[in-house]
């Protein structure tokens, strides 16, 4: 699996939308190799996210996607600066 950790930090009053528009961010369309988004809020207001696909070839196609960047652009409206980017491979344990 491969994917994107990211750090954003919503406008003062955005942060609702923001949240709803990352679970929105499948809804509409099929990205193939998407497997899964997670959002955590922690305590300063932050969210950090998660986006994981099939492999780093399906995760690069939907970055130059041009549904992608547009979806991105209207996320990037709701935030304050520009997103902290940690792309790689995933590991994952299950018990």
């Amino acid at each position: 699996m491969f994917g994107s950790m990211f750090r954003i930090r919503p406008k003062p009053g955005a942060k609702q939308q923001v949240i709803d528009l990352m679970s929105a961010e499948g809804a509409g369309r099929t990205m193939k190799g998407f497997r899964a988004s997670y959002l955590l809020e922690d305590a300063s207001g932050d969210l950090l996210a998660l986006a994981v696909f099939d492999d780093e070839k399906t995760y690069r196609d939907n970055a130059t996607d041009p549904e992608q960047d547009a979806w991105y652009r209207r996320l990037r409206a709701l935030l304050e600066s520009d997103p902290e980017w940690h792309d790689g491979t995933i590991h994952a344990w299950t018990p």
